[in-house]
């Protein structure tokens, strides 16, 4: 049974541990706010669950099955159909975390699906609902914590939609009651006064609280002087937007779908506001518009608008592709709405017809307009007919280029230095046909040098081509960089190429009978480039590293089993570019969100089943190599909590000796025994070490050992080993 003292130190130390999971609350009530985190409610639950299994100091291998299993429970009931723990259950899963596990490693941190981001959450309540036992119970040092809480809701306060004005109001009491316990609980453990000494009635404490909230009332109800410093965001926001004068000459912006590209380049900062969400039966680009002429700095369009119906233009496509009829519904959410059209390849009309569309000749942008030739700029959702294109690579390889309509997408300033073109000509000095040649340079970006990121980007100087600057000088940047630089190249080979821009397909976020429903954020904002193939039409290329072409290919298969030796050796390079298109994609360091979903990964896994284990073989051993002193520590326990003898006792205090010297606090040879102890005390801010090595001393030179108190000694010294090893 617990002695009164070990009552009274449970009673407070569960006080401290409470205060510290209201504090790690006010972490959590924020996301749902200014996040697109939802059942919020379930993550706290979670959090209620694994902070009481630690406060009750449950064996940590049923704590940690409790847990676990929670965590697989919740899991299951938010994204897993299939029956729990079945078969298809483990293989839904495998495949949503191999999936992941490629974006980690490509660092393509916004590719991360719900499921995952899910568990890396409620791993991370796991590990707080530890961490902060240790820092509140055991060691009692707790104003670092209360200090990141009042920063993080005073960001939220000033930066976001959130209101923390009540919220800081509830951290100010729980912080100052936690810190005065515990305070208190140190002032005693360091000189030593017993815990019995202290009741377990509110006698003491009800001043502190009482204190606490006087002063927490008087604050919050008195009267209070206005701001007297400036609203700091609009400074902080114009400083980022104008910060274009810094040494590499960099411009930070913030990603989303912008009309100006008279001037390209510079960093950005992700944002992931929803923009619109979309119902379709397959994922694709959702185009808006195009441009045509490369001024050196960035695009423009030629001419001025020109909007005709869109039944006078010609169809993007020639009638020999394939395509199949499909709808889409776009919703748009929150005040985000355009003015231009979200078209799908392949755009028909809309369903129901509430509108008349009408094409941009310039740009191919579609504006709708109702029967008084007003523009409809602000509808909240519609529906599009479209026939969705299929591109057949052989046919693509067969087309010519002679008598090519579009003479106009081949413009390019004089001002382009040559080595532009002679690097397109080395790209393609073996290929023989366009769809080769595009094929080549779109490849190309995927190694030589070229890496993906939208920090540190700069902005070409006065009489520095953009493409240029990139191609041979940064080689790192986003998918404008990449998608400029391959239009031009092409466009030195007398080949037509535009730049097209819109949004990708967005993250799958549920599954409908027969459609799937995807939403799109500013993050999905991106630009990719359009080639022109006679005889068939406009074809989308995707150059930028990271991303998957959205469009359609297939390669023809001659029925009859006859071919040529041509047509067999045509095959053998078709055959051969899908292993070559394959080994691209694992090379590519950048995943995007909407290019694969887990099942699509499926076909191409297999050499996933060897190298991930691996890799988690290699992070086991890392991992038990660093931690091999917990191990031990926990082997260590288990031996003397079952046998507390003489001799267990001096191999436990060899231990502590040994697991001091490791952590940079060893025995200097002139120390004696009793010195070192009060070195050690002093540092971490108890008395336990000199406990021990009193006993110790004892034991050795005396040989008195069985008056000791055992079960002390055994606390004193896990005490101290937690002290260290944290």
């Amino acid at each position: 049974m617990m002695n009164q003292e070990q009552r009274n130190s449970i009673f407070y130390t569960s006080i401290l541990y409470i205060c510290g999971f209201m504090l790690f609350l006010e972490w959590l009530y924020p996301l749902q706010e200014i996040t697109d985190t939802n059942n919020i409610m379930i993550f706290i639950l979670y959090g209620i669950f694994c902070f009481s299994l630690s406060l009750f100091q449950i064996k940590w291998w049923i704590s940690f099955i409790l847990k676990g299993t929670a965590l697989f429970i919740i899991i299951d009931s938010l994204f897993l159909d299939p029956t729990f723990l079945s078969p298809m259950w483990f293989e839904q899963l495998f495949l949503d975390i191999s999936y992941n596990v490629q974006a980690l490693f490509a660092q393509t941190w916004y590719d991360l699906t719900p499921l995952f981001r899910s568990v890396l959450f409620l791993l991370l309540i796991w590990l707080m609902s530890y961490l902060l036992h240790y820092w509140f119970v055991v060691m009692k040092r707790i104003l670092l914590f209360v200090l990141l809480t009042f920063i993080y809701l005073t960001i939220l306060d000033t930066f976001t939609a959130y209101n923390g004005g009540f919220a800081i109001f509830r951290t100010f009491i729980v912080a100052f009651i936690a810190l005065g316990i515990a305070n208190f609980m140190k002032e005693l453990d360091r000189e030593s006064i017993p815990f019995t000494w202290v009741k377990k009635s509110p006698d003491w404490i009800l001043p502190l609280i009482l204190t606490v909230l006087f002063s927490s009332v008087v604050g919050f109800a008195a009267p209070k002087f206005d701001p007297q410093w400036p609203d700091p965001v609009p400074f902080i926001t114009s400083t980022a937007e104008n910060a274009g004068s810094s040494g590499n000459n960099s411009l930070i912006q913030k990603v989303g779908y912008g009309e100006d590209d008279s001037r390209l380049g510079g960093s950005f900062v992700q944002d992931y506001t929803p923009v619109f969400q979309a119902t379709a039966e397959q994922n694709h680009y959702w185009r808006i518009e195009t441009k045509d002429v490369y001024t050196g700095k960035g695009w423009e369009f030629s001419g001025s608008p020109h909007y005709i119906p869109f039944e006078k233009i010609p169809p993007m496509y020639d009638d020999s592709v394939d395509s199949q009829k499909l709808q889409a519904t776009v919703k748009f959410l929150g005040n985000h709405s355009f003015d231009k059209l979200l078209q799908p390849y392949g755009f028909k009309e809309l369903d129901p017809k509430i509108a008349e569309a009408f094409v941009d000749a310039r740009s191919e942008a579609i504006q709708l307009r109702n029967d008084d030739y007003e523009l409809m700029d602000n509808m909240e959702t519609y529906t599009i007919n479209y026939d969705y294109p299929t591109f057949d690579i052989t046919a693509l390889r067969e087309a010519s280029g002679q008598a090519d309509p579009y003479d106009s997408y081949l413009q390019l300033p004089d001002s382009l230095p040559e080595r532009v073109g002679e690097l397109a000509q080395e790209i393609t000095a073996d290929k023989e046909n366009r769809y080769d040649k595009a094929k080549a340079i779109e490849q190309y970006f995927s190694s030589n040098g070229f890496t993906y990121q939208t920090t540190e980007v700069p902005v070409p100087e006065k009489h520095q081509d953009y493409v240029d600057q990139f191609l041979f000088e940064s080689q790192a940047g986003y998918c404008d960089n990449f998608s400029t630089s391959m239009v031009v190249l092409l466009r030195t080979l007398d080949i037509p190429a535009r730049w097209a821009k819109g949004f990708t397909g967005g993250e799958l976020i549920d599954k409908q009978s027969g459609n799937n429903l995807y939403e799109v954020t500013n993050a999905n904002a991106h630009s990719w480039v359009e080639v022109y193939f006679p005889e068939i039409g406009w074809v989308p290329f995707e150059p930028t590293q990271g991303f998957s072409n959205l469009a359609d290919f297939q390669t023809s298969i001659d029925n009859t089993g006859m071919q040529t030796d041509d047509e067999q050796e045509q095959q053998q390079q078709e055959e051969q570019e899908l292993p070559e298109q394959e080994e691209q994609a694992k090379e590519q360091p950048e995943v995007e969100p909407a290019g694969a979903s887990p099942e699509e990964i499926k076909v191409s896994m297999r050499w996933e089943y060897i190298i991930i284990p691996i890799i988690l073989v290699v992070i086991m051993v890392y991992i038990g190599y660093r931690t091999r002193y917990h191990w031990q520590t926990w082997f260590l326990k288990r031996k003397v909590s079952s046998n507390w003898n003489a001799r267990n006792y001096q191999i436990a205090y060899h231990y502590l000796l040994k697991l001091l010297a490791h952590n940079g606090n060893g025995k200097l040879p002139d120390e004696t025994l009793r010195e070192y102890a009060m070195k050690i005390d002093r540092k971490y801010e108890t008395n336990e070490m000199r406990k021990l090595t009193y006993h110790y001393e004892e034991l050795l030179y005396r040989e008195q050992n069985e008056q000791a108190p055992k079960q002390e000694l055994a606390q004193l010294w896990k005490n101290l080993i937690k002290r260290i090893l944290a």
